[in-house]
């Protein structure tokens, strides 16, 4: 890629979670039978009606103002294609007048990324072709399960701000993280609910001028799709050096051959003759209900990764990664919980992110104060490392329960510092040799110490405490 720049912008559908579809009652579920929950209006026969749903344009205006965006009026608009998955032959969307304009997604690496819409549109159902590779030209045969079709959707298209596959994972993430802190989705990428098209160009680096671009269709995975546009950028810029150029295409991500294939030349807006949905008025939402919807965003990814590194005087790389983890796992209050108390902040990190990850379920009932006074029992050394993890796994298995109390039933006690002293010393002098070699210079003899220490002390001893003991004892 020396020489060349990757430029791309995305297009990502999520599903909204509403009990029901867009224009109709039907029930709105994932991995029920298929064809179940299917009536005359999502299913387009003749002569039936559809009706918006209020809850749709609730959480579509939550989308906007969670990305800054500018509530508009807008309007629906048939898209026309034929394809088997879209019964009506159309599908219900917003064109030329979406309900949400502008806006940016500000990314944890500095960098943002403008929107330029997120509309409203109906999802479509969904094909499986069955036979060897699961695409439509080696199918014996093909499926169609319409309980997808009539979904409310929210797509949201970027500008053409990303300049990297790493950006455009990083971008999709977070995107991910804002979804699911607004309510709107639940951002499952594995069940469809959030399905990324990529939009792909190259050009000289330092040029003003676009590239002609590819676009990626459904990538179901934020590893897929940077290895996708890790691929085409590549395969585009061997094509370019060749003399040859890029056609203009829609194409698929192979992920067993790491490859995109060509599917069909791409559309154009007027492929699709739009033209004004004819059994659908404006909408146009209120102010008081712009606010409401605005009002209703919780706090989204950016407070709250802002609000944890505020904890820390200066975060390093691993405590970035746990700010991430914490975030991701919805754990964070509960550390925030526990430093209001008193626990120390990296700490608290420390056993949310690792030992409370271990049992999501449970974690997510734990009570914040208890978890709170257990980080404090081990942050002034009432309890070791070993002896914190080993309360807060039976808090996790019973459901909670008093650390102190537990603590208490399970012998655990801290060492007084001149105990301490006297079993380092009593170590020492059992072990000259290694004593002798560790203050000539090999460090890695202190786990052997400290390993000594908490044998004699049946684990009592915390095991920072004993090196600050070795250290002083080294000089």
């Amino acid at each position: 890629m020396s020489g060349w720049e990757t430029v791309v912008g995305l297009e990502v559908h999520c599903e909204l979670r509403t009990r029901t579809k867009l224009f109709c009652s039907c029930r709105n579920a994932f991995g029920d039978e298929p064809n179940t929950n299917v009536c005359p209006v999502c299913l387009g026969l003749p002569g039936s009606l559809p009706v918006l749903n209020e809850q749709a344009v609730e959480l579509a205006m939550r989308i906007g103002a969670a990305l800054g965006a500018e509530v508009r009026p807008s309007t629906f608009h048939r898209k026309n294609y034929f394809y088997p998955d879209m019964p009506k032959d159309y599908q219900i969307s917003q064109y030329d007048e979406p309900i949400n304009v502008g806006g940016h997604l500000d990314l944890p690496d500095g960098s943002r990324v403008g929107i330029v819409r997120a509309h409203l549109e109906e999802d479509t159902g969904k094909t499986s072709h069955v036979g060897r590779a699961g695409r439509i030209h080696a199918a014996d045969y093909s499926l169609v399960d319409y309980n997808r079709s009539g979904v409310p959707l929210v797509e949201i298209v970027s500008e053409p701000d990303i300049r990297s596959a790493a950006q455009a994972r990083l971008y999709a993430a977070e995107l991910q993280r804002v979804l699911v802190a607004t309510g709107a989705s639940d951002g499952r990428m594995e069940e469809g609910s959030m399905r990324v098209d990529a939009n792909v160009s190259v050009r000289r680096a330092g040029s003003p001028v676009l590239g002609t671009r590819c676009e990626i269709k459904n990538l179901n995975s934020l590893r897929s799709l940077r290895a996708a546009v890790e691929f085409e950028a590549a395969r585009q810029v061997v094509l370019l050096e060749a003399g040859d150029r890029v056609a203009q295409e829609t194409r698929h991500w192979d992920e067993q051959a790491g490859r995109t294939l060509a599917m069909r030349s791409k559309e154009e807006a007027f492929d699709y003759r739009y033209f004004l949905e004819p059994d659908l008025v404006p909408l146009e939402p209120d102010p008081a209900w712009r606010d409401r919807a605005a009002a209703a965003v919780g706090m989204l990814p950016g407070a709250r990764r802002s609000r944890l590194a505020g904890l820390l005087d200066a975060p390093g790389p691993s405590q970035a990664d746990q700010i991430e983890a914490l975030i991701d796992q919805g754990l964070d209050d509960l550390v925030v919980v526990a430093v209001a108390a008193g626990a120390p902040a990296a700490l608290a990190m420390a056993r949310a992110a690792n030992e409370l990850a271990s049992s999501m379920e449970a974690a997510v009932a734990m009570d914040g104060g208890a978890f709170a006074a257990l980080v404090v029992l081990e942050g002034q050394g009432r309890l070791t490392a070993t002896q914190s993890k080993a309360v807060l796994a039976e808090m996790l298995a019973s459901g909670g329960g008093d650390p102190v109390a537990i603590a208490a039933a399970k012998g655990f006690e801290s060492l007084p510092d001149d105990a301490l002293r006297d079993v380092v010393g009593g170590v020492i002098e059992a072990n000259p040799q290694e004593w002798s070699r560790l203050c000539g210079g090999e460090d890695k003899l202190t786990g052997f110490f400290t390993g000594q220490v908490m044998k004699a002390t049946g684990g009592k001893a915390d095991g920072k405490a004993v090196a600050a003991e070795l250290r002083r004892r080294r000089g």
